[in-house]
This record gives structure tokens, sequence and C-alpha cells, in this order.
């Protein structure tokens, strides 16, 4: 068998237990953030529904920010760093090696996930409203969806460029987050 085929027949794999975890990643951190939301709202008042919402499109557009930073970043300042034993860049590195899995789970799994949260938790905004000012309109749901979306696009949009820019930064901040993961792990 040659190597090219010998390559083909093991990627194959990998590739399906990477689907595999992003699966059950999926399910699990939407679980967990539905249920943390649903905690959170089930006895909170309007005020607390929109820090939840607020939280939860700022961590969509934090994560799509690392997803596009590792995408567009460059590994070799980050040699120089690990090099120089700076906390945080062989973790940087890690991301940059796994640029696509890493971009996937950010902007897929968890720019997803805290989308479909801001919408539920948009619904609970919009039932609050109503009982507030005892309407009942489409034009308040509407504009609560509206709302929801600008700020979760336009911010995505201003993330997306901020993150092209400064992807090294980005990077290594990430790789710093995780290396306190790393080090209190140990």
């Amino acid at each position: 068998m040659s190597k090219g085929k010998k390559k083909k027949k093991d990627a194959q794999p990998r590739r399906d237990r990477w689907v595999l975890w992003v699966f059950l990643m999926a399910v699990s951190l939407s679980a967990a953030l539905s249920l943390a939301s649903e905690s959170v709202l089930s006895e909170a008042g309007l005020a607390a529904a929109l820090l939840v919402l607020a939280a939860f499109i700022a961590l969509g557009i934090l994560f799509d920010i690392v997803g596009v930073a590792v995408t567009a970043a460059d590994e070799r300042p980050f040699h120089s760093m690990a090099a120089h034993r700076e906390p945080g860049a062989t973790e940087a590195i890690g991301l940059l090696r796994r640029a696509s899995h890493v971009s996937s789970f950010c902007n897929d799994v968890v720019g997803d996930i805290c989308g479909i949260v801001s919408g539920t938790t948009g619904a609970v905004i919009v039932v609050q409203l109503q009982k507030a000012f005892s309407v009942q309109t489409v034009l308040l749901s509407v504009s609560v969806t509206a709302l929801i979306s600008g700020l979760t696009i336009g911010g995505k949009a201003l993330g997306k460029t901020f993150a092209m820019n400064k992807s090294t930064r980005v990077v290594f901040l990430a790789g710093k987050f995780l290396h306190i993961f790393h080090r209190s792990s140990k």
C-alpha cells in the first residue's frame, strides 16, 4: 500500500473522533449553559435577564475573536517567546497548530450555542416586558430579536477586524489564559 493511501486511511478515524468530540462537547456545553441560563432567569427580573443576555452576546463575540485570530496569526513569534519561557507561548503554539479545530470550536460550537441561548433569553425578556407594560404585540418581539441580532452580528464584525489586526496579541492572551489552567493542574 502506498503512503498516500495509508495517510488517507489514517485520517478518517481522526476526523470521525473530532466530529464525535465536537458533537459531545456541543451537547454538553449547550446543556450546561442552558441550565445555567434557565436557573438564573427563572427567578430573575428584567435587569438580571438583560445581564445574562449581555454576557452570552459578549461570550459569543469573545470566542469568535479567538477563533478568527488563531486562523490569522503566525506561529513564528511564539517560538521566540517559548524559547524565553514566556508563560502562555507554548499554549499559543498549540492553539495555532490546531487552528482548524480551535476555530471550529470557538466559532461554531461556542458561538452557535451563545446565539441559541441569547435567543431564548430574548424570549424571556419579551415575556417580562409584556408583563411589565401589559402589552401583547409582535412588534416588541421583533424589536428584541432585531436588537439581539444587531448586537451579536455587529459585535462579531468589529471583533473579526480586531482579531485580524491583533491576531498575535489575541492568541498570546488566549495562551496565557490556558497557561493558568496548565500551571494549576500540575
